[in-house]
C-alpha cells in the first residue's frame, strides 16, 4: 500500500492530486488487486477501467493477455490488468531521493529572519 501511494505522489501527486485523493486512490487500486500482480479485465466496470487506462499511461499499469484454444476450435481471448512492479519501484524511489538535486544553499534562506524579507521589500517599492 505504502509503495502504490508513493508511486501515486510520484506520478498524479504532481499534476495536482491531493494526497487525501491518492491514498483513496491506492486502497481502490488495491481492492482489486489484494495480494496478487494481476487482475483479469472482465471484472472490472467501465468506469473502473477508465481508471486503469489513466494508471497505464502513468505506468503503473500494463495489460496483458492469453489466448486459450476451446474444444469446438474457438479462440478465447483473456485480457489482464497487470501491476508494474519495476515501475512502482523506480516512482518510490524518486519519493524518497527527490529529483537528486539538494541546495547545499537553501538552508542560508531558513535562516533569514521574516522582517528582513519585508524590509528588503519596502525598501524596493520606495525606490521606485
Amino acid at each position: 500500500m505504502e509503495k502504490i501511494v508513493s508511486a501515486l505522489r510520484n506520478t498524479l501527486g504532481k499534476k495536482g492530486m491531493s494526497e487525501e485523493e491518492i491514498k483513496d486512490l491506492a486502497e481502490y487500486i488495491m481492492s482489486f488487486f489484494g495480494y496478487e500482480t494481476e487482475v483479469i479485465d472482465n471484472i472490472l466496470t467501465s468506469e473502473d477501467r477508465d481508471v486503469f487506462y489513466m494508471l497505464e499511461e502513468e505506468g503503473i499499469l500494463s495489460t496483458t493477455q492469453e489466448q486459450i484454444n476451446l474444444k469446438k476450435g474457438k479462440l478465447w481471448r483473456i485480457h489482464y490488468w497487470v501491476l508494474k512492479g519495476d515501475q512502482i519501484e523506480r516512482l518510490c524511489q524518486d519519493d524518497q531521493d527527490g529529483d537528486g538535486y539538494e541546495d547545499e544553499f537553501a538552508h542560508i534562506y531558513e535562516e533569514i529572519e521574516d522582517d528582513i524579507w519585508s524590509r528588503n521589500t519596502k525598501d524596493r517599492n520606495e525606490n521606485h
